[in-house]
Parts: structure tokens; sequence; C-alpha cells
């Protein structure tokens, strides 16, 4: 009898820890927090910009997770995905509330060119789960609008304006993409 695969594994092992997360159990979270709180920290970086906004948003999300963990349903998804939309959706929301605006507005210049500076957070590894090969194989203008949706934080119509093209085409190439996508995913 052979040895069972990494991946089968891998998801027996999720399956474990959504199972405890379900049951209220406070040690699933833990480790939870230490599996995936780095790469959700990467992708909420991302969005805000901002190392103590991202660390704010990482706790809010952390929260969120505990408290709705009961809406997250397997056959939808993995828990890592369920978990970066969550996670994605709060630090959107956090760049669109009208205090987040005013504050960005009120930084010194010197604060905010040294912020584009800054390297990349590199702890967040999309290819761990197949996204950056799921998203090589969109066509560019498909790729372009995922990122900026996805990753960039975007509004359809704040894409629309940034890349100087028709709302119904930006909303007509999203569809199209996350349909590939979801027959990747599958």
């Amino acid at each position: 009898m052979s040895a069972p695969s990494p991946d089968t594994v891998a998801l027996e092992t999720e399956m474990l820890l959504v199972q405890r997360l379900r049951d209220r159990d406070e040690g699933a979270m833990t480790i939870f927090y230490d599996k995936y709180a780095a790469a959700l920290y990467g992708v909420i970086l991302r969005i805000v910009k901002k190392e103590e906004t991202a660390e704010d948003v990482l706790q809010e999300a952390m929260v969120k997770i505990w408290h709705s963990f009961a809406s997250y349903d397997a056959s939808k998804g993995r828990l890592f995905t369920w978990v970066m939309n969550v996670s994605r959706n709060l630090a959107i929301d956090k760049i669109r509330s009208k205090q987040y605006r005013v504050g960005s507005r009120t930084q010194p210049l010197e604060d905010s060119s040294a912020a584009m500076r800054l390297a990349a957070d590199t702890s967040f590894r999309p290819e761990h789960i197949g996204l950056q090969e799921m998203t090589r194989q969109l066509n560019p203008d498909q790729r372009q609008i995922v990122d900026l949706l996805y990753f960039g934080g975007f509004t359809q119509s704040e894409v629309a304006e940034e890349l100087n093209l028709p709302l119904g085409t930006v909303k007509t190439r999203a569809r199209a993409a996350i349909k590939v996508l979801s027959k990747l995913v599958r």
C-alpha cells in the first residue's frame, strides 16, 4: 500500500482544522493564525500599503473569521480562498472608508514617498495554491483587470477609468476571467 500524497495529507489536515474551528476550539484558531496570518497580511498590505493599517485589518479579519466561521462552506472552495476573500474585502473596505481617505491625505510628503520605495512584501506566495499559474492562463487584458480588481482594491468603475475603457468592457472581461479561473479551480 502506498503512502498518501502530500495533497491528500494537506486536504485532510485542512478538513480537521475546519472541523476544530467549527467546534469553536481556540487552539485551532492559534494553529490557523500560525498557518495563514503571513499570507493574509501580505494580501492586506498590498492593498492598504501601510504596515500599521495592514496589522489592524489582519486583526479585524481574524476576529471576523472566528465569529463568522459558521458561514464557511467547504463545498464552495478551500479554506484559504475563503479567508483570503474575507481579508481582502476588509482591506478594500478600509481603503474606501472616509476615515482612511482623509487620514491618507494628511500625511507628510516624505512619508508617502518613502512608502513608495519600500520593497513588496514577500511573505505572500500565491504559487503554493496555484493562483499564479491560473492567472497566467488568462489573456493579458483579463489578467490586468483581475489584478486591479482583486489585488488593487479597485471597483469596476475605477478600473474603467484607470484603463480608459468602457465600464461594460471591464465587466465583460472580469466575468470572462472569473469563468476561466473557476474552470481551472475545479
